[in-house]
Formats: structure tokens, sequence, C-alpha cells
């Protein structure tokens, strides 16, 4: 017999634009052309790590771009979205909540609210538009085989998505039972359905203006053709506090850019992976994907892939990581994401500091090479 279960139709949802929303765009966004923050201790690994990546791109090796939500609310999207304009980043990947301050941002122009207050007052997450609108862009990209970044980033850019007419759904689903056949994107088509359904969605163009777009990372990333590849967990996200979560839709966007994720470790010969802020997404994604891509490198008699890997968080550690996993009577020891990466066959180096340091100077400096 199956557990008991909650029935997310009973959740009370309210409008974002009822929500005391903490930040606003103008007070958070770095103009990337202002003078950036003195580095400080960084300094020589910024001017390292802009070598690198410099020299991957020299050559034809990925550049990726791990991050967490952090660097969307430290108002690094428009530094970020000149690295990709220039080219120096191939590749992006963040968790849930990397997209959904990114969303907001372009949606209202204001994103975050306090958590313990609306906890409390079980509003925390409950806010419509965000899970509406986010979980439609998924369900109507998948018909497109596109996960969940991709799907994000076009609904961004396009304001709003077409929604299939039910009838062009079912005659899909119909035609499969009638002859079934190995068609990946056919139960995209069953969870659109019945979201429809269940939620009166219309079908026809769904237009939602992001007014903000501009200063969007999830957007820019769809509109230069880089990657943008997003590894969420079931309940980790304000999300999954709405009528319309699926897990399934959004476990399928997320399975895409898993592969998506792991296609761009493959061109990681010679490339760089940098992390910013993403102590658990990050390595743990990324040493799964290492290990499949070596899987398939050795298949084909290939050597295994030992790219630079650049770690920033704001934990201060003093060790040489090039030296190997500290001793377990030292601290850095337990830093499991350092060890993490550590573990991945290449070379790897710790910078210790603020991200908006960091990325701004990583991109002046990347100038003026």
């Amino acid at each position: 017999m199956a557990y008991k279960q909650i029935d997310h139709r009973h959740i009370a949802l309210e409008p974002l634009a009822a929500r005391e929303s903490k930040f606003a765009i103008d007070e958070i966004l770095v103009d990337p052309d202002a003078a950036p923050p003195d580095p400080g201790s960084m300094a020589d690994s910024i001017q390292h790590l802009a070598e690198r990546i410099c020299a991957a791109r020299q050559q034809g090796a990925a550049v990726m771009l791990a991050y967490g939500a952090h660097l969307i609310k430290n108002g690094l999207g428009p530094v970020v979205n000149r690295m990709l304009e220039a080219g120096w980043i191939t590749h992006l990947a963040t968790n849930g909540a990397g997209t959904i301050h990114d969303w907001e941002y372009a949606f209202q122009g204001r994103s975050e609210e306090d958590v313990a207050a609306n906890v409390a007052r079980g509003c925390f997450g409950t806010w419509d538009e965000t899970g509406r609108y986010i979980h439609l862009a998924v369900l109507v990209g998948a018909l497109q085989d596109m996960g969940y970044g991709e799907s994000l980033g076009k609904f961004i850019c396009k304001d709003g998505c077409d929604v299939p007419a039910r009838d062009e759904l079912t005659a899909a689903l119909n035609a499969w039972v009638s002859a079934p056949t190995d068609a990946p994107t056919l139960p995209a088509y069953a969870e659109l359905l019945q979201a429809m359904v269940r939620f009166a969605i219309p079908s026809g163009p769904c237009r939602v203006e992001h007014p903000h777009k501009t200063i969007s990372l999830t957007a820019a990333a769809y509109r230069y053709r880089v990657p943008l590849t997003v590894h969420p967990g079931i309940g980790y996200d304000i999300i999954y506090n709405h009528h319309l979560a699926n897990g399934a839709a959004l476990g399928r966007g997320a399975d895409i850019d898993y592969r998506v994720f792991a296609e761009s470790v493959c061109q990681l010969d010679g490339g760089v992976f940098l992390s910013v802020g993403s102590a658990v997404m990050a390595p743990q994604v990324f040493e799964k994907a290492v290990s499949l891509a070596n899987n398939l490198r050795r298949q084909r008699g290939e050597k295994v892939i030992r790219p630079y890997i650049a770690v920033n968080d704001l934990e201060q550690v003093d060790w040489d990581w090039s030296r190997g996993e500290p001793p377990k009577d030292n601290p850095a020891y337990y830093l499991r994401f350092c060890k993490s990466f550590s573990r991945m066959g290449g070379e790897m180096a710790y910078i210790g500091g603020d991200n908006k340091k960091l990325l701004h100077n990583l991109y002046h400096t990347l100038n003026k090479l």
C-alpha cells in the first residue's frame, strides 16, 4: 500500500508581486566595464587561471563554469555574459536556485525572500508565477528534446512559449500506442497533456514578458548557444511548493542536461573547469561525468581527461592542493568538495575569496591577454 502523501493542488499560492523581495536589480548588478575591486591575495591565482583559459580556448578545449545561486544574487550575470560573448566560456552549469533567481530578476527585477519569516507563515516558495512559468518552460521545451536550462533560456528570450493543442499531443500518444517505437520525447507529451488537463492550461501562445531579460544569464546562454545545464534535487527548490510541481518533467530536463554536461566534460582534455560557490552540486555532478567520459575514452583507446580545475569559495584554507589531500588533522581535509575535485586526475587549485572579486578581475585579466 502506498504511503499517504500531500496533494500539491491544496497549496495556497500567492502572486509573486505580493512577496517582499529583498533586492532589486539596480542594487546588485556588477558593471563589467567598471574597474574591478582589488583582488588581494587572489591576484596570482586569477592571472594563472586566465592564462589557462586562454590556452584552453586556443586549442579548442572546453572551459566550463559551474556556479551556485550566489553568483546570480551577487549581480555577476552581466560579467559572465561578457565572457560568453567573448567565447571564453563554453559551458555553464548551475543548480535549480541559480536559474530561479535569474528568472525572477528577469521577470520582475527583484528576487530573494525572507526564508525564516515565510517558512513560519507557510508561504516560503509558494509564489505562483515562479513555479508556474519555470515548470511550463521545461514541460514545453521537452517536446523538442531540450533540457531544463535550454528550455528556460528560450522561454525568457522569447517572452513565453507556444503550448501545443491537446489533440496534437493526444495524436502523438495514440500513434505510439498503435506502433511503439523508441521515442525518448514521448513521455514529455503525456506529462504536458496531463498538466494541461489538470490545471486548465490553454493551448496557443503563452506570453510572459521579461522586462529585464538583458541581464539574464540563462537567456544569454541560450542567445549565444552556450549550453547552460541545470542540476537540481527534488525538494531542493521553491518550485516544488507549487501546484505544477512534477518530478518526472523536471527530472527529464535534468537528465538531458546531465548528458549535455557529460558531453562537455569529454572536451576537457587541456581544458578548464571552474567551480564558483558550489560545494555540493558541482563536485558531485562533475566526478560522475568525468568517470563517464573516461569510460568512453578508454573504449576508444584514448587517455584519461586531465583538466585544470579551479575552485572558488569563501573558506580560507592554508593548504596547497597540488600536494594532494591534506592529512586528517588539517581542517582542509574536511572540505569535501575540494577532496572530490582533487581526485579527478587533473591539477586542482583552490582560490579562497569573494566571487565578485574573482570573476570581475578574471574578466578584465582575460581581456588583456
